[in-house]
């Protein structure tokens, strides 16, 4: 367990509260059928400005620094949650125009998430990376993290056929998603130094919150917005037996 790696003491107890979140034995509240957060467990923010700026703190002068970029993220469960913090964030970068969030207006020094596997195992779907060149029909971009951290590649624009679409059409983009922010699923098999987690829509399926939880090893470094630290937490005893 990423806890293991960790030499602050209350990493332990951080990894026993991790494993009562992830096999459901956190007594839920009867009104509501929420779990409370343990008060050792995280650090709770107020609202997504506080959330922001506890994850990326001094983002302006800072986010040209891969390293950095490459320990933190916040996540969610619901990607309407996602494309507001990743927008909210944007806004904070220089020389960053307003810009309506359906558009994918890209800047260099952005983080971005590959949404396809392109070349496996280098290049796959929710490899992190950051962009260092804009053209027309590419983007380079060098990787943020694990085997192929540093390794400078080339996006192109792809076709994609929407699967939800009642008319079916084709068109070009490139595969990604800015990635300041992402969802609890993408997010899984990252490890982190500084996690935020927006619980304002709560986790609505098997084992989110564990694993959104767990991409850190510390209580220090997680903080959670979570109104009176209480939110869901499916958990379905089945799977587990």
């Amino acid at each position: 367990m990423r806890v293991q790696l960790q030499n602050d003491p209350s990493a332990q107890i951080f990894s026993e509260q991790l494993l009562d979140i992830g096999n459901g034995k956190i007594e839920l509240q009867p009104n509501t059928q929420c779990i409370k957060l343990p008060d050792s467990f995280c650090t709770v923010v107020q609202d997504k400005n506080e959330l922001i700026q506890s994850i990326f703190p001094d983002i302006q002068n800072n986010y040209l620094n891969h390293e950095w970029l490459s320990q933190r993220a916040i996540l969610a469960a619901k990607n309407v949650d996602v494309d507001e913090i990743n927008f909210q964030i944007q806004q904070l970068l220089p020389d960053n125009p307003g810009m309506p969030p359906h558009n994918l207006r890209l800047k260099i020094g952005s983080p971005i998430i590959l949404l396809r596997n392109l070349n496996p195992p280098q290049f796959c779907n929710g490899t992190r990376l950051v962009i260092k060149k804009i053209t027309g029909n590419i983007l380079e971009a060098t990787i943020l993290a694990g085997k192929f951290k540093g390794k400078v590649v080339l996006l192109p624009r792809i076709p994609m056929i929407p699967s939800d679409s009642t008319i079916p059409f084709k068109r070009l983009q490139f595969p990604i998603r800015f990635a300041f922010a992402m969802s609890i699923n993408k997010s899984q098999g990252q490890t982190m130094s500084i996690c935020g987690l927006d619980l304002e829509n709560p986790c609505f399926s098997h084992g989110q919150l564990y694993v959104a939880c767990s991409r850190v090893g510390k209580p220090s470094n997680l903080f959670v917005l979570a109104k009176d630290r209480l939110t869901k937490n499916i958990v379905h005893r089945l799977v587990l037996n």
